[in-house]
C-alpha cells in the first residue's frame, strides 16, 4: 500500500474472523480527539453508554439517550480511520422488540456511519439480534453482568458463579447462535470466560473476565487515570491523568491570582508605546 492510499478500516468481519488469534484491543471513545488516539493501537472504539456517567455526570447509563449517543456517535466516527466504531444501543432503544431495535439501530448507523451496534442481554435478545442481523445490522452482543439491568441485577457484581454459570454459558450461545460477530462479557469469572471463548466460534471481548478471551475492552477513562476516586479491580491504570491535570490547574489558578500569568512571552506588545 502506498504512502497516499486509503487505511482500509476494519469491519465486522474482520473482526470475526480475528477468533483465536492476536487479541481485539477495544478502547471507548467519546470525542472526536480521543477517537483519534484511540484509532491508532486499536482495533475496535466503542462509543459506550457509559458516556453518560463519564462525561454527562449521570449516575448510570439509564439516563443515556439515543440523541447522546448520535453525538458522539459522530464525533468518534469523525476520528476512527482505522478501528471500527461500535455504538451503544441506549436503555429503552431496543427492549420493546425487533422492530422498535431495527428502528433505532438504522438510525444510529444512519446518522453516525458508524458500522456496527452493541446492545446487552443474553437468550431473551438473540431474537431481536437474529432480526438484526438479517436486516444488515451487525451485532455485537454484551452478556454477563449488564449494566442497563443494574436494577434488576441488585448492583454492579460479578455474574456466573455457582448455578449462574450455565445461564451465561448459555446466553453466549444464543447471540452466537443468533448472529453475533462478537461478545462483550463482563464481570464473568476467569475459568467460566475461558469456558465460553473455547466453546464459541466467534471472539469474546473480556472487562473484568480474565486474560483467556478474544480481547480486551476498557473505558479509557478509567485506565488513563482520569478519575481519582474511581478504581474497579478489573482496572489497570497506565497513567495517572486525574492527579496531573489537578496539579496543572492548581498551578494555573496559582499564577493567575499572583499575576504571574500572563507573562511578557503570552502577550502581545502595543504598536506604539502607552503614555503613562
Amino acid at each position: 500500500m502506498s504512502a497516499t492510499s486509503p487505511v482500509r478500516p476494519v469491519l465486522p468481519p474482520d473482526i470475526r474472523a480475528r477468533k483465536g488469534g492476536t487479541p481485539l484491543v477495544v478502547l471507548t471513545a467519546y470525542s472526536t480527539p480521543v477517537a483519534r488516539l484511540v484509532d491508532a493501537h486499536c482495533d475496535i472504539v466503542l462509543v459506550g453508554d457509559s458516556v453518560g456517567m463519564v462525561i454527562h455526570g449521570l449516575p448510570s447509563t439509564l439516563g443515556v439517550t439515543m440523541e447522546m449517543m448520535i453525538l458522539h456517535g459522530r464525533a468518534v466516527v469523525r476520528g476512527a480511520q482505522k478501528a471500527m466504531p461500535v455504538i451503544d444501543m441506549p436503555f429503552g432503544s431496543y427492549e420493546e422488540g425487533p422492530k422498535q431495535a431495527f428502528r433505532n439501530a438504522a438510525r444510529l448507523m444512519a446518522e453516525t456511519g458508524a458500522p456496527a451496534v452493541k446492545l446487552e442481554g443474553g437468550q431473551h435478545m438473540a431474537e431481536t439480534i437474529a432480526f438484526l442481523t438479517a436486516r444488515g445490522v451487525p451485532v455485537m452482543a454484551h452478556v454477563g453482568l449488564t449494566p442497563q439491568s443494574v436494577n434488576t441485577l441488585g448492583g454492579y457484581k460479578v455474574v456466573g458463579r455457582a448455578e449462574e454459570a450455565e445461564k451465561v454459558m448459555a446466553d453466549a450461545r444464543a447471540v452466537e447462535g443468533a448472529g453475533a460477530f462478537s461478545v462483550v462479557l463482563e464481570k464473568v469469572p476467569e475459568g467460566l470466560a475461558s469456558r465460553i471463548t473455547q466453546a464459541l466460534t466467534i471472539p469474546t471481548i473480556g472487562i473484568g473476565a480474565g486474560v483467556r478471551c478474544d480481547g480486551q475492552v476498557l473505558v479509557v477513562d478509567d485506565m488513563l487515570g482520569l478519575f481519582t476516586d474511581f478504581r474497579p479491580k478489573f482496572v489497570k491504570r497506565y497513567a495517572e491523568l486525574g492527579k496531573a491535570a489537578d496539579e496543572a490547574i492548581a498551578a494555573y489558578a496559582a499564577e493567575v491570582r499572583s499575576r504571574a500569568f500572563p507573562a511578557a512571552e503570552h502577550s502581545f506588545a502595543d504598536d506604539v508605546p502607552v503614555k503613562t
